[in-house]
């Protein structure tokens, strides 16, 4: 399958970096929320998604499909887009089962709210919850029934699991369905889907959007802490693994904190994203997570044990294809 592109500011012979600026230029212009055609997952997520309201734009279908069309090409010609997507986008694409903590990083107060239905006895709460959800469109507010007849079914603790499951997959794709299969449909007009059948949503997104580079300096510097300090012992220890640490895995801690393996325009600390260094205390060995607790911190041999077991946990958020709790 040959590419062939016509640029109207000067000629040049393509030995790939024509083409990588093409497709980086071309998506960086298409996945824009100025069109309306995707929106930013969250508030502090840039990471995007489908909007519901594309149907503003009545060409929005073909646009979807040529879109499709573009991930197909970058796929085929191993060359990258410019923004990734939310994990559920990938999942959904990959034909896996959403699940509710796919929820956590487009919608945090709407995860929370099931949540607490979920870990909680709300018989006796007297909630007044239907099998419905709101919706805003173009300003107005308007109630969805969940599952036919859903406004007139209270939820219970008897079939709150299945109110979840519904909500959740109702939040995740909402009015998108008709947009999400324009794009399967452009993808597919250049390669089959099923190939992408021995990545998951991660690799996908990696093998789309690529790996950054990392100024490991830069990304330190301006590291914002809580309950911890610069100087403290475990955030020493975390920047020394992240210092011997390949791109590919440093690129995999950061997809792990933001849900995305690429940094901002401006780099890791422009005013898109910020990066923080949290305590958590947990009971049983998790609050040990950096070490915090080992006894004897002058000693070497505790010391470096220590740093075994924070290079371990660290690691371990590497390969961990979930988001921070």
């Amino acid at each position: 399958m040959t590419l062939h592109r016509c640029t109207t500011w000067q000629p040049g012979l393509d030995y790939g970096g024509v083409a990588r600026e093409w497709f980086f230029l071309l998506s960086h212009e298409i996945l824009n929320p100025m069109y309306c055609l995707f929106e930013y997952a969250a508030q502090d997520n840039y990471t995007l998604q489908i909007n519901a309201n594309s149907s503003v734009n009545p060409e929005h279908l073909r646009l979807f499909r040529f879109i499709g069309r573009i991930m197909g090409m970058a796929v085929y010609h191993g060359k990258f887009i410019d923004r990734g997507f939310t994990m559920a986008f990938y999942k959904q694409f990959l034909g896996k089962k959403l699940e509710l903590k796919d929820l956590r990083s487009v919608d945090a107060e709407y995860y929370n709210s099931l949540k607490w239905i979920l870990d909680n006895d709300i018989d006796e709460l007297c909630m007044g919850q239907t099998f419905t959800a709101s919706t805003e469109e173009f300003g107005e507010v308007r109630d969805v029934e969940l599952k036919p007849g859903g406004a007139e079914i209270d939820v219970t603790d008897a079939n709150k699991h299945e109110f979840v499951k519904l909500a959740c997959d109702w939040r995740l794709t909402r009015g998108t369905k008709d947009q999400f299969e324009a794009i399967k449909k452009g993808f597919a007009d250049i390669l089959d889907i099923n190939a992408l059948s021995v990545f998951d949503e991660r690799e996908l997104d990696m093998l789309l959007i690529g790996l950054a580079e990392f100024d490991v300096k830069d990304w330190e510097k301006n590291t914002i802490y809580r309950s911890y300090t610069k100087s403290s012992k475990q955030i020493v220890w975390f920047w020394e693994i992240v210092r011997e640490i390949s791109n590919e895995k440093r690129a995999r801690l950061l997809q792990f904190v933001t849900g995305s393996c690429r940094l901002p325009v401006g780099g890791v600390f422009s005013s898109r994203l910020t990066f923080y260094i949290t305590l958590i205390l947990m009971a049983g060995a998790a609050e040990n997570f950096l070490g915090e607790n080992s006894p004897c911190t002058c000693s070497a041999t505790t010391s470096l044990c220590a740093l075994l077991l924070a290079r371990k946990n660290l690691q371990v958020c590497v390969c961990l294809s979930a988001s921070f709790t």
